[in-house]
């Protein structure tokens, strides 16, 4: 097997680091021990070769032979498919799998992010900041937490869509965001008590702070 290459920052600031998107792929890839390395573009300097593999000049991409992947989810989708570890094989469980994946990225990330931006910025207060806040804490996390409350993981097995679902919700947790959803929390606390997750982090912290 040809080694997959990852690709991701050289270097970003403090406040991102352990929670760049290249994590979920080094995690993805821990948990199925596939063999790959880490290769670099430039944070500060987003050139015509950044843009030919990620147009929105963001990270990570893959490259696995004469493919080129950019997108977290479809990495994982990539990834999955590789093997039985993250994607069921029973027909059911993998629509699950697929429908929680696209969840943590159209419903759960989709509010988050602006959310978390507020409180990078320090600035939550005032109707706008509250309307995410509602959007985040009501509409998101309450509706998670009844879900979570009746399973371990979202697809049946730790899955592709765990990988996504516990790294978006760790934003939010990093804000107090999950402190009235009990299972929410012990859901990403489940997450980042396995191995891989445990590799992938240490490794990304590495890898910026080696830039330093």
């Amino acid at each position: 097997m040809t080694d997959l290459i990852l690709t991701t920052y050289d270097w970003v600031p403090e406040a991102p680091r352990g929670f760049v998107r290249d994590l979920r792929i080094r995690w993805a890839l821990e948990e199925e021990a596939l063999p790959y390395r880490v290769e670099t573009t430039p944070f500060k300097d987003r050139g015509p070769e950044h843009f030919a593999h990620q147009p929105f000049a963001q990270v990570p991409w893959l490259t696995d032979g004469d493919l080129t992947i950019f997108e977290s989810g479809a990495i994982l989708l990539h990834l999955g498919e590789m093997s039985d570890k993250l994607l069921p094989t029973d027909r059911r469980a993998r629509s699950e799998c697929k429908e929680w994946l696209v969840a943590a990225l159209n419903s759960m990330e989709m509010a988050s992010v602006p959310w978390s931006i507020f409180h990078f910025m320090r600035q939550t207060e005032g109707q706008m900041f509250g309307f995410f806040d509602n959007w985040v804490k009501d509409l998101r996390v309450k509706r998670l937490e009844t879900v979570l409350a009746q399973r371990e993981w979202l697809a049946g097995s730790f899955s592709i869509a765990d990988i996504l679902m516990v790294d978006v919700l760790r934003l939010i947790d990093r804000f107090s965001g999950l402190d009235e959803a009990p299972a929410c929390k012990a859901y990403v606390e489940r997450g980042m008590a396995r191995p891989a997750f445990k590799k992938a982090y240490a490794d990304q912290m590495a890898h910026f702070a080696a830039a330093d």
